[in-house]
């Protein structure tokens, strides 16, 4: 071998990051791996197929996705003892990040095989970085719950959550939902949260829209469509320790009767508004509610 030449890959399992959109995003080092490994393993061959076709590169290829995860783990872990290089990849980004990959990279640690990261695009920080929002906390939480009262309870307890400081939620969101999910956002943080959606990051058309919850649901609202893959950022505001619901003098029938008859809203959304000053959830306000109302029967 050439001092030119790079040197052969160890055995182990190589965790390679691909572009989330634009490829020249790829690292020489992401390259080197996918070209010198023994296997691919990808989520969906098809996709891999074009970036590695793009980059003249025929190392053979394996699906590793949710659905054989854990059949190919005990596959591919096998051929690693045997003293083959296994790199894996998603159809975009850093594998078991929302992806497959997690799995395997765990069983491979437990049967004592090195587990290389090859670091490189990662849509949750790429979007971070320019949303201008906090930076110096922040929390990943992957995709909400697509069914609606599942979504709407999840971000009531985010809502509801301590915080010394403010601090950044990501999450990923499909186009489909974006509208609902900033719906319930709106419900439970109010319409002046900070916030950013991130929209085709990388690619020809990226965007990033920010600025009031209200203000980029209204924005959304007045297309005709919306396209592409959304990184979604919110500025979770910094708020004491929750009291629990009732502990103020004043009940909490008391206080919804009050708000209803100062703002003219409804008890539905009287709940949300108290859940929020509250530090709870909108769940835990209505079960005090109904326990006030079953003492005075």
């Amino acid at each position: 071998m050439s001092g030119d030449e790079p040197a052969s890959l160890s055995p182990g399992l190589y965790l390679v990051a691909t572009p989330i959109g634009n490829l020249g995003d790829i690292t020489l080092r992401a390259l080197d791996v996918l070209r010198q490994a023994d296997r691919i393993a990808c989520e969906d061959t098809r996709q891999t197929q074009k970036l590695l076709n793009h980059f003249a590169i025929t190392t053979p290829t394996v699906s590793c996705h949710q659905h054989n995860e854990i059949s190919r783990s005990t596959e591919l872990i096998g051929e690693i003892q045997r003293g083959r290089a296994i790199a894996v990849v998603s159809d975009a980004g850093l594998p078991g990040i929302s992806d497959p990959g997690a799995r395997l990279a765990a069983e491979a640690i437990a049967a004592g095989i090195p587990v290389i990261p090859i670091p490189g695009a990662n849509a949750a920080l790429t979007a971070l970085i320019a949303s201008g929002l906090p930076t110096a906390e922040f929390c990943f939480l992957g995709f909400l719950p697509e069914k609606a009262g599942a979504r709407r309870t999840r971000l009531e307890a985010l809502a509801a959550q301590p915080r010394d400081t403010a601090q950044t939620l990501i999450f990923y969101e499909a186009p489909h939902r974006i509208a609902d999910t900033l719906a319930d956002l709106e419900a439970a943080w109010g319409p002046a949260l900070r916030i950013a959606a991130a929209r085709e990051l990388t690619k020809l058309h990226e965007e990033f829209l920010r600025g009031s919850v209200a203000e980029v649901r209204r924005n959304l609202a007045a297309r005709e469509r919306i396209r592409g893959e959304f990184t979604l950022l919110i500025e979770a505001p910094a708020q004491g320790t929750a009291k629990p619901a009732g502990s103020n003098t004043e009940s909490i029938s008391a206080r919804l009767a009050r708000l209803q008859s100062e703002s003219g809203i409804d008890e539905k959304e009287s709940l949300k508004r108290l859940a929020r000053e509250l530090g709870q959830s909108k769940s835990e306000v209505y079960r005090e509610l109904q326990r006030e109302r079953a003492k005075r029967r």
